[in-house]
């Protein structure tokens, strides 16, 4: 993320204080209420992992990262920016992987 975007991130927090709740973060929250968790398929190519979601309702959320560690916190990104919300929301947000096997992220 852009310095000057985590900057602007950090400035509306702190003078909004906890009143300022992005409009992505309740439509995060009402999405994974109404559908299940979003599931992602892996697939390696060259020195990459892909991940492609199986199962969102607004498309496909498309990432890749080197390694399985990288490649979590890309996912969880990717899901954020597909609400509109910055990386900075990403602990108000709780996303968590539900199943390692499934590859499944959902709040926590």
């Amino acid at each position: 993320m852009a310095f000057t975007k985590k900057m602007k991130d950090i400035l509306l927090k702190k003078l909004w204080g906890k009143e300022y709740v992005p409009s992505g973060l309740y439509e995060l929250e009402h999405y994974f209420r109404v559908y299940e968790p979003i599931h992602f398929k892996h697939d390696k190519q060259g020195n990459e992992i892909i991940a492609v979601s199986t199962n969102f309702k607004y498309g496909s959320i498309i990432t890749s990262a080197e390694n399985e560690k990288d490649l979590d916190v890309k996912i969880k990104d990717a899901i954020l920016t597909s609400f509109e919300l910055p990386s900075s929301y990403a602990e108000e947000a709780g996303l968590h992987k539900v199943n390692e096997n499934q590859e499944a992220y959902a709040l926590a």
